[in-house]
């Protein structure tokens, strides 16, 4: 009978160790595999190309223009279909648009309108789909880009609807994060403000993707740089916050040591 409980024992523990380390190597894993994209029959934007996200915190995708960065974040979140290959939200094709995925995927594209009304009732109408969605967080930071939730979205200029809708993303708790060009059409003042509101307001193990040319407004805050270039993944890396980087030069003499070893 003591050998009984012992073995049980065992394999209980066994069991409950395996599981957490499975729960815990696929929790919030993004999985690009063998993904190809083009708009045109004739010419693909993105061909054959493979990409993974395993850890919490803020990447920097950067490329040339036309390498297909705007395009890779659409694909992610499904809003594109990939003609080759699949996008995996913790084993979820993206694709198929499963609202269990959509719930947690969020995306700031570098343009988009809001509607004339009220943020109050933008937010009500919005929170439904975004079961994590935290007013508070929304709140904060609003307060941190010196603006109040007492606004209507139809009276901002593109440069506050971008900030209101930033925040809108960070309140949403999601998995993941993507913004493209996020820094745009922000002021100077903005961009530090910006900077600050992304590390207040990100989860602990939530994904930020942020696409951009605008290496210098994000650099201080990155914990990863993934670079692509020619359908291939040059660098796919986390930072050393020990060893600061300069991301521009980092990024040129990447792109460049591989148009030599072409």
């Amino acid at each position: 009978m003591l050998k009984y409980f012992a073995k049980t024992n065992f394999c209980h523990t066994f069991a409950v160790s395996y599981l957490s380390r499975t729960l815990k190597h696929h929790y919030n894993m993004l999985q690009l595999k063998n993904i190809s994209f083009g708009y045109y029959v004739t010419k693909k934007v993105i061909d054959n190309l493979s990409l993974e996200f395993t850890e919490g915190g803020v990447y920097g995708l950067l490329g040339k223009n036309g390498t297909g960065k705007s395009t890779l974040l659409y694909l992610i979140i499904g809003l594109l279909r990939p003609t080759q290959g699949e996008v995996l939200l913790d084993g979820i094709n993206t694709a198929d648009r499963n609202p269990n995925v959509l719930q947690d995927m969020f995306i700031v594209p570098e343009e988009y309108n809001l509607p004339n009304i009220k943020l109050s009732k933008y937010i009500k109408a919005l929170e439904k789909f975004y079961p994590n969605f935290d007013q508070q967080i929304l709140k904060d930071c609003l307060e941190m880009f010196e603006m109040s939730f007492d606004i209507n979205l139809g009276d901002l200029s593109m440069g506050m609807k971008k900030k209101v809708y930033m925040c809108i993303a960070l309140a949403a708790r999601t998995k993941v994060l993507l913004m493209d060009e996020p820094t745009n059409g922000l002021d100077i003042p903005s961009k530090s403000q910006f900077r600050k509101v992304i590390a207040k307001g990100m989860g602990e193990d939530q994904i930020i993707i942020i696409s951009t040319h605008q290496v210098r407004d994000i650099e201080l805050l990155l914990d990863h740089i993934t670079i692509i270039d020619d359908n291939k993944v040059l660098m796919n890396e986390p930072i050393n916050i020990e060893e600061p980087v300069n991301l521009e030069e980092l990024f040129i003499n990447t792109v460049t040591k591989a148009e030599i070893e072409k």
